[in-house]
């Protein structure tokens, strides 16, 4: 069997049925325990999955986006919407992974603009429209999460520009700090901050609290919050503190 067919098994029994053995896991691939654990490295330098003793498990929230694209559709709209009236034409934008993003990329058709993107759903949405720059960053392929992730990603931004970033999360703390759910993502996300004049957080009522284990970042590197739902009162003070407006849709 073919690695990346393992690797496409192993997930989905990990997403059907919880954390789970390698010795169980080996029995329903039927191979070695040592190829299994190999795989699990892989998978898991990947940010696709978590080694537990003794296993692998997938932590809660971390979905395909194909999965997450169809959660809270009218609400991630109605926050693209207001994202991309902030644009200008002839200005760059950078959109980063997510559904999120993909959404605010359909709201751009017919623009004079340069777009950056590292989110493949964002490219394939916008590879037809002459009347956009776009620029996809070099990187590892992330099939089930649409995205180009590792050290080509980060060393293409630290090359490139941006007026605008529009940032995703998985989750935001109530003291303003912006995660993710997968470790590999947060280089990126950092490098992206860096390579942008404003930092522009697009979160659904959802993302209060969210999910996410590793820190992007603090409020301090936001500029703008985009959000269809008011903050908790603990959040709301951090972003004042930092000086991040926030905009409600």
């Amino acid at each position: 069997m073919l690695a990346e067919r393992r690797h496409q098994l192993i997930l989905r029994a990990l997403r059907s049925g919880g954390p789970a053995a390698v010795t169980d896991l080996s029995e329903q691939l039927g191979v070695s325990p040592a190829t299994v654990r190999r795989d699990l490295v892989k998978l898991e330098e990947e940010g696709l999955l978590t080694r537990v003793h003794g296993g692998a498990a997938i932590e809660e929230g971390d979905q395909p986006f194909a999965e997450v694209a169809e959660m809270r559709v009218p609400e991630k709209d109605a926050i693209a919407v207001r994202a991309a009236s902030m644009v200008e034409d002839g200005q760059s934008v950078l959109l980063d992974i997510g559904t999120t993003a993909y959404r605010l990329a359909r709201q751009l058709h017919g623009r004079r603009l340069t777009v950056i993107t590292s989110n493949l759903v964002v490219y394939e949405e916008l590879a037809d429209d002459t009347g956009i720059e776009l620029i996809l960053l070099g990187g590892m392929v992330r099939r089930e999460y649409r995205s180009l992730v590792g050290f080509l990603t980060e060393d293409n931004l630290r090359q490139l520009h941006a007026e605008w970033l529009f940032l995703g999360t998985s989750g935001i703390r109530p003291d303003g700090q912006v995660m993710d759910t997968t470790v590999v993502e947060v280089p990126v996300k950092r490098a992206m901050i860096a390579a942008a004049d404003a930092v522009v957080l697009l979160a659904d009522a959802g993302k209060f609290p969210g999910t996410g284990m590793a820190k992007v970042c603090g409020p301090g590197a936001l500029d703008t919050v985009v959000t269809n739902a008011p903050a908790d009162p603990a959040t709301s003070a951090a972003f004042d503190e930092a000086g991040v407006k926030v905009v409600e849709v």
